[in-house]
């Protein structure tokens, strides 16, 4: 095997395919990347048998097929710390691998390529494309809410739903739950799955939120992204996601309205004397008026006033700070609406202008 490549091509693929790979590997060859060359291109396979990321690099100059696996870090160590523009060659002499540039050289040790993990076969049940910057805005919109290392373990990841024309993401730790349903203009079949956290972090490094279209395939274990030159595939959880539709607020009779800045600034003062542990703050609304008030165990106090657009009757509520600032720093909008029912039940809020992103709040008792 062998192949002669310039550093800046191999670069970015390198830093996606090692993305997967945890800090301790529970075996020596899931630290390594498989490097395979095929008529004309070089792929990379990273995986930590939970996920995989695989590219595909053009090779313009002469190479050699053969296939090996080197240790993951090293190698991108080595790659990056190559200055710009050096043309490196990469060679496999029996059981070391020879990477040379102008006056350096190295030898690493490698792993036969027989021996690294292939994720199984499986068959798709979903197949569709969609634009890059669909695919992130679902994401981003939601993935705030997952849980973290939580026991209900269908908890720490992100529901991808399919139904008609629309892709909808869901997350929820059990106090908060995000919503985001976008159309893809095409019908598909209903279908849903739980993509773990970290293949949700991964999938988002790899969109660069462009409108180049990207194929996702959806089957009844696995989920698979091909982007660009990249292939990333990620085993699901096998769980039952809490339907989020019984947690909407059934028909909330209150709304507020406000400009999103200026009620994300007011939270954020109010925050700072809130209690670090709980971070409970209280909402006082009246007509066109909403008053915040914060305060800890060392007896501070915050009180902050907006005017809004209030109708309904006067009411106190209590939340988390935290969840709502979360919400309003994701909402990014101009105007956002608040629908409330009563000084027990959630909060639900959402842009103004647009209705394709829901967020749920519970309320706090304080």
């Amino acid at each position: 095997m062998k192949f002669i490549i310039e550093r800046e091509q191999l670069l970015k693929p390198l830093q996606q395919v090692s993305g997967p790979l945890g800090g301790r590997p529970t075996l020596p060859i899931l630290g390594n990347l498989l490097l395979q060359v095929n008529q004309g291109s070089l792929l990379l396979t990273g995986t930590d048998l939970e996920m995989e990321m695989m590219a595909r690099v053009p090779l313009t100059q002469e190479h050699q097929q053969g296939a090996t696996t080197v240790p993951a870090r090293k190698f991108f160590d080595i790659w990056r710390g190559l200055p710009d523009g050096a043309e490196i060659s990469v060679e496999l002499d029996e059981d070391r691998l020879l990477v040379r540039s102008g006056r350096s050289r190295f030898s690493l040790s490698t792993l036969p390529a027989a021996d690294f993990p292939n994720l199984d076969d499986w068959q798709s049940e979903v197949e569709f494309s969609l634009p890059q910057s669909t695919l992130k805005r679902l994401i981003e919109a939601t993935q705030f809410s997952m849980a973290h290392q939580d026991v209900r373990y269908y908890l720490n990841g992100m529901l991808f739903e399919t139904e008609g024309q629309i892709l909808r993401t869901v997350s929820t730790d059990g106090h908060r739950l995000a919503v985001c349903s976008m159309e893809v203009g095409q019908e598909l079949p209903a279908h849903s799955v739980i993509v773990p956290r970290k293949g949700v972090i991964e999938l988002m490094r790899l969109l660069d939120g462009g409108d180049t279209p990207l194929q996702l395939q959806i089957g009844s274990n696995n989920i698979r992204a091909h982007v660009g030159d990249f292939i990333f595939t990620s085993k699901l959880v096998d769980g039952r996601f809490p339907d989020y539709r019984r947690v909407l607020p059934k028909n909330p009779d209150k709304t507020l309205e406000a400009r999103c800045d200026i009620l994300k600034q007011a939270f954020s003062r109010a925050a700072i004397l809130s209690n670090e542990k709980f971070r409970g703050v209280r909402l006082y609304f009246s007509e066109n008026q909403l008053k915040i008030t914060a305060n800890n165990p060392e007896q501070e106090e915050a009180e902050e006033i907006v005017d809004v657009h209030y109708q309904g009757g006067e009411m106190e509520i209590g939340f988390n700070v935290s969840y709502i600032l979360d919400v309003l720093n994701t909402l990014k909008c101009e105007e956002v609406t608040l629908f409330l029912t009563d000084a027990v039940s959630s909060v639900q809020i959402e842009d103004s202008a647009s209705r394709s992103a829901v967020y749920v709040v519970m309320p706090m008792r304080l």
